[in-house]
């Protein structure tokens, strides 16, 4: 079954029907696609893809997915019996253009534009992937820190106030997706 409103489409798929909390936002031109949880105050901005038909993908409360983002998970696969969800925790910041593909990444992560993140990898707590970074299978940045390049490396520890910006993004994301929110009902 597929509903559409404002131009977004939430497709049930082999049986498994996306659960959004009704207090999330999403975006006009988002298709989010089978086994797909999002939670409450979560955004998901315009033209993004979440696809789900193979594994799942769980998105958490106060996370936004930013513009035109493509969210994927990978199927069981031999010596990868559960294969690959995408688990994104709470309060993670996720960049334009981000690729995330069967990995996982803890409350508070966040990763920069248009970078991309392969099966089996992970962004801890408070960790950050630069802009344009791409994090290969398997690979974990600790809490904390800041890898980039492509593939991806360690190049620093984040301070105080890298963490507190990080924070501090996630809550203009969820005051702003109020705004748009009120603005695509309106329209």
């Amino acid at each position: 079954m597929t509903h559409t409103r404002h131009d977004i489409s939430i497709i049930t798929l082999n049986g498994k029907k996306p659960i959004i909390h009704d207090s999330a936002f999403i975006a006009p031109g988002c298709r989010i696609i089978g086994d797909v949880t999002i939670g409450a105050d979560a955004s998901i901005w315009y033209n993004c893809v979440i696809r789900a038909e193979v594994n799942r993908v769980v998105i958490g409360a106060r996370t936004n997915i930013q513009d035109g983002s493509i969210v994927h998970c990978d199927g069981p696969m031999p010596g990868v019996e559960d294969g690959f969800p995408t688990i994104i925790g709470d309060d993670v910041l996720v960049g334009h253009n981000v690729m995330l593909h069967g990995c996982i990444l803890h409350d508070r992560a966040f990763v920069g534009l248009s970078a991309t993140v392969m099966n089996g990898a992970v962004i801890e707590s408070d960790a950050m992937l630069a802009a344009g970074a791409m994090l290969t299978q398997g690979k974990r940045i600790e809490t904390r820190q800041l890898w980039a390049g492509s593939p991806a490396r360690f190049v620093r520890d984040l301070d105080d106030a890298a963490v507190m910006g990080m924070r501090l993004g996630v809550a203009h994301y969820v005051n702003n997706a109020k705004a748009h929110a009120a603005a695509v009902t309106s329209a």
